[in-house]
């Protein structure tokens, strides 16, 4: 059986409560679960879930800080790991890391890729090349199914 995700319950930049499953329903969801003191999530998971934005249209492509103890992030902390000092894709802030344990991170970066059902398709930790291609061959699956 497929399990629904109920609710992702996360703070937008500015400090106000939402729930990622209300305002993005219906829509297939890549959701990149980072902190900004992971190299591997600044150097290698923000730029490839930027890169599968642009590749893959039909999907919402976001990204949650988890905040751990003396690892929080603000607005502008969030915003400086970026040159453009703009965010590529939708970012929320993950409080006492209630999300990350929401999805049983292993740590981070943490991928969760959710149907348009809401169901929950596949959750995985890395962003070295295998968990890369898996990541890939997720999307093409999940991107795939839908079309059809």
């Amino acid at each position: 059986m497929n399990t629904i995700i109920q609710a992702i319950p996360v703070l937008d930049l500015d400090g106000f409560a939402i729930d990622l499953m209300k305002v993005y329903a219906n829509k297939v969801l890549l959701l990149i679960i980072y902190n900004n003191d992971c190299l591997g999530c600044t150097g290698r998971a923000i730029p490839l879930a930027y890169e599968f934005q642009q590749q893959y249209p039909s999907i919402q492509v976001l990204g949650i800080h988890a905040n751990f103890v003396n690892r929080e992030a603000t607005k502008a902390t969030i915003k400086s790991v970026f040159t453009s000092g703009e965010n590529p894709f939708p970012i929320y802030i993950d409080e006492h890391h209630k999300v990350f344990d929401q999805f049983n991170a292993e740590g981070t970066p943490h991928w969760v890729l959710i149907s348009e059902k809401g169901e929950l398709f596949r959750s995985f930790f890395g962003s070295q090349d295998n968990a890369q291609n898996r990541l890939f061959y997720a999307l093409e699956s999940l991107v795939k199914n839908n079309n059809e």
